[in-house]
C-alpha cells in the first residue's frame, strides 16, 4: 500500500514530523514517498499512486497553505484517503473536515498512523475513525528515517561570524510541554502533558544527519529544560561524540532564571544561542498569557545569558488587543538599552497575536468581550485594537520588515526605521535615542536565514 507524508512548511527545516511516521509506517510495510513541498515540487505520480496522503499540520502557516494543496491533490488522486495529523490537526477539526479529511490524528501521531494505515491494507473503512483525535500514550520511540526528504543543505543554514556558513540538522528530545501558557498551541493538545524520546533515539537522529552533512543541530523541543535530567546528559553525549559540532535549543524565560547555574553547560557542550518565547515585556500582559515571567526576568536573564556566554534569541508578540503605542515603543527602547536589536529577527517585531480554534485564552472573560467571529480562512478570531493606531502601525512596521529584508538591509537598519514609524504613530518628537547606543556587530551573532515565527 502506498502512503505519501506531505509537509506544507516547518521553518526552513527538514520536516521531522514526516521523517519520524515515515520510520514506523514503513516498519509495519508501507511504501512511502515523504514530500516537502517548501522544498520540492509536487510529485503526481505519488500523488496518482497513493492510498494514503497524510497532510503534516505542525503549526499555523502550514495549515493555512494546505487547501490549495488538497485541491490540486483531488484532482490528481480523488480516491486517496486524506488525513491530517500534527499540533494543528485537531484544533482545526471542523474546517480539516470540511477539505475532505477522513482521518485528524493529534498528540502522538505515529501508533495512529500505523493503525490508520493497517486499516486501510485490511479494507476497512468505517464511518468514524477509531484513531482518537488526541492520542497522549508513551510511544516506544524509533530513529527517523529521512530517506528520499530533500538534502539539508538545502535547508535553513546557520549564519555566523565573518562568512561562516553551516549546514543545520533539526530533531527533537522531548515532546509537549509541562506549562500552560494561554496563547500557546500546544496547550490544547498536550494540556500539560510532556514526553521525552531517549538518548540514544536522538543520539542516532543525529548521527544520521551528521552523516548527510549537518555541522548544527536544532533542538526542536517546544522547552528544552521541561526535563533537565534528560537534556543535561544528552547534550553531554552529544558533546563527547561530535565535539565539532555547535546546536541551538529554544527555552522559556522561566526556566532560563530558575536553571540559570546549567547555562555554562550549555555553552560548554556546544550551544551557540537559545531562542525563548519572552512574548512581551508588560508585566499585565505577562500575566494575562500565564507566562509566568516578569520584564525584571527577561532583563535578569539577558544578564545571565550574557555572563555564561551564551546569545539569547527573544521572540515577542508585540501586537495584541492590549497594546499602546507607548508600549511598542517602550519594546523598542528597552530591546536597545539591552543591545539586543541584533539579536531580535525583524519579522518578531511585526507579530499579531493569533488567537487560533481552542486557544486557552477564550477562557478569559475579557478575551471573549472583544473577539469578534472566527475567520475561516486566517483560522483565527477576529479582533482589533481599540486605537485604531495600533493596528495601522503593525500593518506599517509588517510591510517595512517585508521591505526592508527583500532589499537586504541590516538588523539595525529595520530597527531603525520601526523606532521612527512608531515615534510617527505615537506623535512624539523623533528622538535618536538607541542610535548613539554602540550594539553587538551582527557578525557576532549567530543565527539561522530563515526567521522564526509561527
Amino acid at each position: 500500500m502506498n502512503v505519501v507524508l506531505l509537509s506544507t512548511y516547518e521553518l526552513g527545516r527538514q520536516p521531522f514530523g514526516l521523517a519520524s511516521p515515515a520510520a514506523w509506517l514503513r516498519r509495519a510495510g508501507a511504501s512511502v514517498t515523504c514530500l516537502d513541498l517548501s522544498r520540492q515540487a509536487m510529485d503526481e505520480e505519488a500523488i496518482r499512486a497513493a492510498d494514503l496522503v497524510a497532510f503534516y499540520l505542525p503549526m499555523h502557516t502550514a495549515t493555512r497553505l494546505a487547501p490549495a494543496i488538497v485541491e490540486r491533490l483531488r484532482r490528481l488522486n480523488p480516491r486517496a484517503h486524506l488525513c491530517f495529523y500534527g499540533l494543528y490537526a485537531p484544533m482545526n477539526e471542523a474546517y480539516l473536515r470540511g477539505l475532505g479529511a477522513l482521518t485528524i490524528l493529534g498528540g502522538e501521531f505515529e501508533q495512529s498512523l500505523v493503525s490508520l494505515y493497517q486499516r486501510l491494507s485490511r479494507g476497512e473503512a468505517p464511518p468514524r475513525q477509531p484513531e482518537p483525535l488526541i492520542s497522549l500514550g508513551r510511544l516506544a520511540f524509533i530513529p527517523p528515517d529521512r530517506t528520499g526528504l530533500p538534502p539539508l543543505a538545502s535547508y535553513a543554514r546557520l549564519q555566523w561570524g565573518d562568512g561562516v556558513s553551516r549546514t543545520v540538522g533539526y530533531t527533537e528530545a522531548s515532546r509537549g510541554c509541562k506549562h500552560r501558557c494561554r496563547h500557546c498551541p500546544i496547550v490544547p493538545v498536550y494540556d500539560g502533558v510532556f514526553r521525552i524520546v531517549p538518548r540514544e533515539v536522538v543520539l542516532e537522529d543525529i548521527r544520521q544527519q551528521v552523516a548527510a552533512g549537518a555541522e548544527h543541530i536544532t533542538f526542536g523541543d517546544p522547552d528544552f529544560f521541561n526535563g533537565i535530567g534528560h537534556a543535561l546528559p544528552l547534550v553531554e553525549a552529544f558533546h563527547r561524540e561530535f565535539p565539532r559540532l555547535t546546536y541551538d535549543v529554544t527555552i522559556k524565560i522561566e526556566h532560563l532564571l530558575q536553571h540559570s547555574r546549567h547555562l555554562t553547560t550549555l555553552r560548554a557542550t556546544g550551544c551557540l544561542f537559545v531562542t525563548s518565547a519572552a512574548e512581551s515585556v508588560d508585566d499585565r500582559f505577562l500575566a494575562l498569557l500565564d507566562k509566568n515571567h516578569t520584564r525584571d526576568d527577561f532583563i535578569e536573564v539577558v544578564r545571565r545569558c550574557r555572563e555564561a556566554g551564551l546569545v539569547l534569541q527573544p521572540t515577542f508578540v508585540p501586537f495584541t488587543p492590549w497594546t499602546t503605542l507607548e508600549g511598542y515603543l517602550d519594546l523598542l527602547s528597552l530591546l536597545a538599552e539591552l543591545e539586543l536589536v541584533e539579536h531580535v529577527a525583524p519579522i518578531q517585531l511585526a507579530i499579531r497575536l493569533l488567537i487560533p480554534a481552542g486557544s486557552k485564552l477564550l477562557e478569559l472573560t475579557e478575551v471573549q468581550e472583544l473577539v469578534g467571529p472566527f475567520n475561516p480562512e486566517l483560522l483565527t478570531y477576529r479582533w482589533e485594537n481599540p486605537d485604531t493606531r495600533v493596528d495601522d502601525l503593525q500593518r506599517d512596521v509588517q510591510a517595512a520588515v517585508a521591505h526592508g529584508e527583500a532589499r537586504g538591509a541590516s538588523r539595525r537598519e529595520i530597527f531603525t526605521h520601526l523606532w521612527r514609524l512608531a515615534q510617527q504613530a505615537a506623535g512624539v518628537e523623533p528622538e535618536p535615542r538607541f542610535e548613539s547606543t554602540p550594539l553587538v556587530a551582527r557578525a557576532a551573532i549567530p543565527y539561522l536565514n530563515e526567521p522564526w515565527y509561527c
